[in-house]
């Protein structure tokens, strides 16, 4: 411990918060053999469990919904990096739309409410070791808008050998050789680092109840006041001490974690979860119609109740990964939504799809970035010149994964009002004010190139071979 102390310097109490953390984590996975469910156990969510959004919102609003608000705070998940777009620094830094980035939305959403309302809705970001020095030096930007901005980090546990189960790194440093030796151990670490970082007991003190948790990737994820309030206007004795916002499954979302009935509580349950031989029933859109969107409404001093309890219980999600080396480790996690079988009077509420626009994959930002959506003060709704409320779906070939690839295919980005349908592979540009609707399928062979030529409208077309447009 001495040497471990010794390595740490003025990071050793929160290191020993992590090392602790882990252990607790590591011990449970040691214990537990087998799949974390019965599948014949499990059931549909009882229907008063999970609550139309239409039910709530016909409530209305109370005259004083800024009182409701003053005892709010939200809380965005930043750990993530942007690797997966092509991008160094964390994912929040990616610019999404007219140069704003998903944290300058998240920042006018807030400020938005804060103003509107004269009320002072705080803004948490949960950073992770990668994450938190690109996010702070960036904060300083925010100075002066009407936000109060508090950050904390999240725990960093230690890569495990898959074959001798223990940690891979030679030392407490995260860069050169130890690189790849730690990670954020997912998303349901929030509820440990929240309280061990003090923002848990400052927030309680301040006299906010709830906390309005979500991807900070999740464009749709705005506070939403009649949720805020149906939290609010409940008895004291039946108060609802966890939200978790679903919404209706489309074939695009079959590998999202979804609400079940288990042991009379609502639970999560994750694809990793699920027995082998079962994985296409939980797939299935008729069996389980909804899916986590992964905006939570959290109380806090519940989460202070269970934390002192030492009560919360989430399943363990093993992540296998393999290393740029060759070296196969695993990585433990947990995920936020898995708590809510500890709360008490936990429920769902299924919301519209608008609520659910996460940016993962360049073929998202395209979405994003066009004229389906219209941006008013953070937040993005879809445009009413759209006659269809559904997105189109939309895939993009490997040329376009990174986001610098992806903005030099594209002069401007083009009218996608009418489109139901996109699938582009290979080397494939397009010019300036191009049209797309209905299905459009562009394919460029391998060595072949397609230039859409600017103002080019195409409706129900499949392009395919070799088309170049050379200037003369």
């Amino acid at each position: 411990l001495t040497s471990y102390r010794a390595g740490v310097g003025k990071h050793f109490d929160s290191s020993r918060k992590d090392f602790q953390g882990f252990q607790k984590l590591f011990h449970r996975f040691l214990q537990v053999k087998g799949p974390s469910v019965e599948w014949s156990k499990i059931n549909r969510p009882p229907e008063q469990s999970v609550q139309p959004y239409e039910k709530i919102k016909a409530k209305g609003l109370p005259a004083d919904i800024s009182t409701c608000l003053s005892k709010l705070a939200v809380v965005k998940l930043n750990g993530g990096l942007g690797t997966s777009m092509g991008c160094k620094g964390p994912k929040s830094l990616i610019s999404v739309r007219n140069e704003n980035t998903f944290l300058d939305l998240t920042v006018q959403q807030i400020e938005h409410l804060n103003k509107t309302f004269n009320t002072d809705v705080p803004l948490v970001l949960m950073n992770s070791f990668n994450t938190d020095d690109d996010t702070k030096k960036i904060l300083q930007k925010y100075k002066h808008h009407r936000v109060n901005i508090h950050t904390f980090n999240q725990s960093r546990y230690p890569r495990i050998n898959k074959e001798s189960l223990l940690p891979i790194a030679k030392n407490m440093a995260v860069n050169g050789e130890n690189a790849e030796a730690w990670y954020p151990p997912g998303h349901g670490d929030i509820y440990s680092s929240f309280s061990n970082s003090g923002l848990l007991d400052k927030l309680i003190t301040e006299g906010k109840e709830y906390i309005f948790v979500s991807n900070i990737d999740n464009l749709g994820a705005t506070v939403d006041l009649f949720i805020l309030h149906h939290l609010m206007s409940q008895p004291a004795d039946k108060r609802c001490e966890f939200i978790m916002e679903v919404t209706d499954k489309t074939r695009a979302d079959v590998k999202g974690g979804t609400l079940i009935q288990y042991d009379d509580h609502l639970r999560l349950l994750e694809i990793a979860q699920v027995p082998k031989a079962h994985v296409d029933e939980f797939k299935s859109v008729t069996k389980f119609k909804i899916f986590n969107t992964n905006n939570l409404w959290i109380s806090l001093p519940a989460i202070r109740r269970l934390q002192d309890k030492n009560a919360l219980d989430m399943e363990i999600i093993v992540n296998p990964k393999t290393l740029k080396g060759g070296l196969n480790v695993i990585q433990l996690e947990t995920a936020v939504g898995a708590a809510i079988k500890s709360f008490s009077n936990a429920m769902g509420v299924n919301v519209p799809r608008s609520r659910f626009l996460p940016v993962k994959t360049s073929s998202d930002l395209l979405l994003v970035m066009s004229n389906l959506y219209s941006l008013d003060a953070g937040s993005l709704t879809m445009s009413k010149r759209r006659e269809f409320p559904t997105t189109p779906h939309v895939k993009l070939g490997s040329s376009f994964t990174k986001v610098q690839e992806f903005l030099s295919r594209f002069d401007n980005i083009p009218d996608m009002l009418e489109l139901d349908h996109l699938t582009v592979s290979g080397d494939v540009t397009f010019g300036k004010n191009v049209s797309l609707k209905g299905t459009v399928i562009i394919i460029a062979n391998h060595g072949d190139r397609i230039d859409i030529p600017a103002g080019a409208m195409l409706e129900n077309k499949i392009v395919s071979g070799n088309l170049r447009i050379l200037d003369h």
